[in-house]
């Protein structure tokens, strides 16, 4: 079974992240940053989006896009459980137009899934049609750091539910730059065991290449990528100056033109 049609499971299994601290960090960039008032927020690849629901309690228009019709379906049902309003939105993210802008938007936990340099080139188009100048993109989780393939695994329960979660990551073309990561979720749903695998292949996209295809895109400005954990991020730490890259704790911050 697939880990991404597993709603519940997945949200569990990363519900180890405080959506508040996080949507605290997204308000300090913008009144950092931003060249416009933020008041529509943009998840991509957004899953269940902890984070689109606590943008939504402090009264932000919510707008969820995902391949996914499982996880949009599910971030439906707990946005009306928890009265919330979010829009969805299903859609590949090299290729979506909203049919109203946004003012911030956001990708989470690695989620840029490209397969090439064009179809990352096609994504920031499909944003940069989506997004009001001045507006602010953040990205988590680049793994700039390619040397970096450690196992990763943890566990996490609730309401009787124990997700136990691997991840790992290896090279299958280094030529083209492609790696194979999948993932692992071993479940006990209260005495029911199941076992659930996410796998994908993804482009690595590397810091200079990056800043490159941002440059040759010319609709974005390269504000700069700092360190931090999965919660905040620490602006007194840019990546050019850290020993040791944290794939896990990063972010990298672009402005629409």
């Amino acid at each position: 079974m697939d880990a991404y049609k597993n709603p519940l499971y997945y949200e569990i299994a990363f519900s180890f992240i405080d959506p508040k601290e996080q949507v605290d960090s997204f308000e300090k960039l913008i009144k950092e940053f931003s060249k416009t008032e933020a008041k529509r927020f943009l998840d991509i690849a957004c899953g269940p989006s902890l984070q689109l629901r606590e943008i939504a309690r402090r009264g932000y228009d919510a707008v969820g896009l995902d391949l996914s019709p499982e996880m949009l379906k599910y971030l439906e049902a707990k946005a009306k459980e928890e009265g919330l309003k979010i829009k969805t939105v299903k859609a590949d993210m090299t290729r979506f137009r909203l049919k109203e802008k946004v003012d911030f938007a956001f990708i989470m936990m690695g989620s840029l899934d490209v397969e090439s340099n064009d179809k990352f080139l096609s994504h920031l188009n499909s944003l940069a049609a989506s997004l009001n100048s001045g507006g602010l993109y953040f990205i988590q989780n680049m793994g700039f750091d390619w040397t970096q393939a450690p196992k990763q695994s943890w566990t996490m329960k609730r309401d009787g539910i124990t997700v136990e979660t691997t991840y790992e990551s290896h090279f299958k073309d280094v030529i083209n730059q492609i790696s194979t990561e999948e993932m692992t979720l071993e479940v006990n749903d209260n005495g029911v065991r199941k076992m659930l695998v996410h796998k994908r292949d993804l482009k690595h996209i590397f810091p200079q290449e990056f800043k490159t295809l941002v440059r040759l895109n010319g609709k974005f400005d390269f504000l700069g990528w700092w360190q931090g954990d999965c919660n905040k991020w620490d602006l007194d730490q840019p990546l050019e100056k850290v020993k040791t890259l944290n794939n896990s704790g990063n972010m990298t911050l672009l402005r629409r033109k």
